[in-house]
């Protein structure tokens, strides 16, 4: 009897609730409509996304241009897409040791152990080039692990770590570089080829293009028709085709640009190829998964059964390989190991790459492609400010000034994402 006297009201209660709709289905059902709304939506809330990168990127490219008609020739930008790749390498690493929400000062020093590694080996030793490589990017990936091991199992602070380890491998890569300081690279070897090589026919430019497109398209149907499957929002197929249509015509762009001058880039290719490697890793797969949760709360991944430390040592060993590789293209870039590799200002420039690009420095937030984007800002305006014959000091001030802006940025959209409820 009692039993039927509160189903009554259950089921009247029941008739009269409303279901809960998943926004994002909401604004496909509206069309463009849908969509504007949601964009205002999504800037009134903080969540911004690349936006103010790539207006700035492009805001950029205009003022260099109108002061330089050069700046956007065909040649130009080549040469800016084969420069960023060894600082664009570091920064991919240095992506995931953001994402954590921590540091890595050592990655200009590792990077310039890797060259010098090579030379020494191939040069001084005369051992197989590619035997050398693979030796160099090993101990870029120790290198990261050892750095690991002190942050994430002896509980030393990551900063104290790795600025410990910036000043340890500058002086191992002085000690095996020898008196000398500097030995010379094969140009016609394998290293001396990452940065110099293109691949001629304009088949390859274009081929790659349309290959992205073709790869982009599928791996987004299938990946909806799984979510469909699921029973989870997924986007219509109208949408994913004007999706790649517009990756197509970027592209295409690209590939034309790059014909006119020495055709597609062997750095450029590899750089991309990483690039996807990465993205696929955080996005799609379990442990990428865990690096975000990690980098929104240690205590509660832990909760969740997420081995920290390992995670943790992972992640600066993956620092580290990036690290290496970055030194192999820089070392190719000048044709020579020296005792300058590593310095400078390439540590700051590849984490200001990072950061600029879009990777929080709060931890949680951020993807590789954030590196391709903060990386040709900075290259960008390297390579503007030189071509105005603008002194170095005064392309310091202008990057760090680019740094701060982007800062402000991420702890004002934190903060309009906290009040609207996102962060």
């Amino acid at each position: 009897m009692s039993t039927e006297k509160t189903a009554v009201p259950t089921a009247e209660a029941a008739k009269g609730a409303v279901t809960a709709v998943d926004p994002r289905l909401l604004v496909r059902e509206q069309g463009l409509k849908g969509y504007l709304s949601e964009f205002r939506r999504r800037m009134r809330a903080g969540d911004l996304g690349s936006l103010p990168v790539v207006l700035g990127l492009l805001i950029i490219w205009a003022i260099f241009q109108s002061l330089n008609s050069n700046f956007l020739s065909a040649e130009n930008l080549s040469n800016i897409s084969v420069t960023m790749v060894g600082t664009g390498m570091i920064a991919v690493g240095i992506v995931f040791v953001l994402l954590l929400g921590e540091i890595d000062l050592s990655v200009g020093s590792v990077s310039g152990v890797s060259g010098a590694v090579v030379a020494v080996i191939t040069v001084t030793h005369g051992m197989n080039e590619w035997f050398a490589i693979l030796v160099a990017i090993a101990s870029g990936a120790v290198i990261g692990a050892v750095h690991g091991f002190f942050f994430a199992r002896v509980g030393a602070p990551a900063f104290a770590v790795t600025l410990a380890g910036l000043l340890f491998w500058l002086g191992f890569m002085l000690q095996i570089l020898g008196d000398n300081g500097t030995i010379n690279l094969d140009s016609e070897g394998v290293v001396g080829h990452l940065t110099t090589y293109y691949f001629t026919d304009v088949a390859a430019a274009y081929g790659l293009a349309v290959l992205s497109a073709v790869v982009y398209f599928l791996s987004t149907f299938f990946d909806n028709r799984r979510r469909e499957a699921a029973g989870i929002p997924s986007r219509p197929v109208g949408e994913i085709l004007v999706r790649t249509g517009l990756l197509a015509v970027l592209s295409l762009v690209v590939a034309y640009v790059l014909n006119q001058y020495k055709g597609l880039p062997l750095a450029l290719v590899i750089f991309l190829a990483f690039l996807v490697a990465t993205d696929f890793v955080l996005r799609r797969t379990a442990y990428g998964r865990k690096v975000f949760a990690l980098g929104g709360s240690v205590e509660a991944s832990r909760r969740a059964g997420i081995n920290v430390t390992a995670i943790r040592i992972s992640v600066y060993t993956i620092a580290g390989t990036f690290a290496a590789i970055g030194g192999l293209f820089l070392a190719s870039k000048i044709a020579a190991a020296n005792q300058s590799a590593g310095t400078g200002d390439l540590l700051m420039n590849a984490i200001a790459a990072a950061v600029i690009g879009g990777t929080s420095l709060f931890g949680g937030r951020g993807r590789t492609w954030n590196a391709l984007l903060g990386v040709m800002v900075i290259t960008s305006i390297q390579y503007g400010l030189a071509l105005e014959g603008i002194a170095t000091p005064i392309q310091y001030m202008i990057t760090g000034g680019v740094l701060l802006a982007t800062v402000v940025i991420d702890s004002i959209t934190r903060k309009t994402q906290k009040s609207a409820g996102r962060a």
